[in-house]
């Protein structure tokens, strides 16, 4: 397991040429951090969606990824959106959340996996992230 500190996830954040971005959404629960870093970072407003597909073990529980909760979100047509989450795998959390969001400006950033912006692209094997 690579551990990983706040310090280097602050230090490639600061070094990454991140979108323009109105809105920061993370995806709960391992996103919440890794989203409320890079809203605090952007100067953004945040928000948290909740989809679950893996348990404690990193199992799949599900076929598909299950919202869990979705906030109500004022209007987002013309804001430039990014949507956060730890890492990705197989790229189905992200892509049921983006299912959600059709026809809005939003790129996608995780910590590592799959997306438009991976802060440690490098790393394919299991991460200790600080806040676990």
């Amino acid at each position: 397991m690579v551990p990983v500190s706040f310090t280097e996830i602050s230090t490639r954040l600061k070094s990454m040429s991140l979108p323009e971005t109105d809105l920061v959404i993370g995806i709960g629960t391992g996103g919440i951090v890794p989203a409320s870093l890079v809203a605090f970072l952007l100067g953004c407003e945040l928000q948290i969606i909740t989809l679950n597909y893996r348990d404690e073990n990193n199992t799949p529980r599900y076929e598909n990824p299950v919202i869990i909760n979705m906030p109500e979100i004022p209007s987002l047509q013309g804001k430039k959106i990014l949507l956060v989450d730890d890492v990705s795998v197989s790229g189905k959390t992200l892509n049921e959340a983006l299912h959600h969001f059709e026809g809005l400006q939003i790129k996608t950033l995780t910590m590592k996996g799959k997306a438009d912006f991976i802060l440690f692209p490098e790393i394919k094997d299991c991460v200790k992230w600080p806040w676990k």
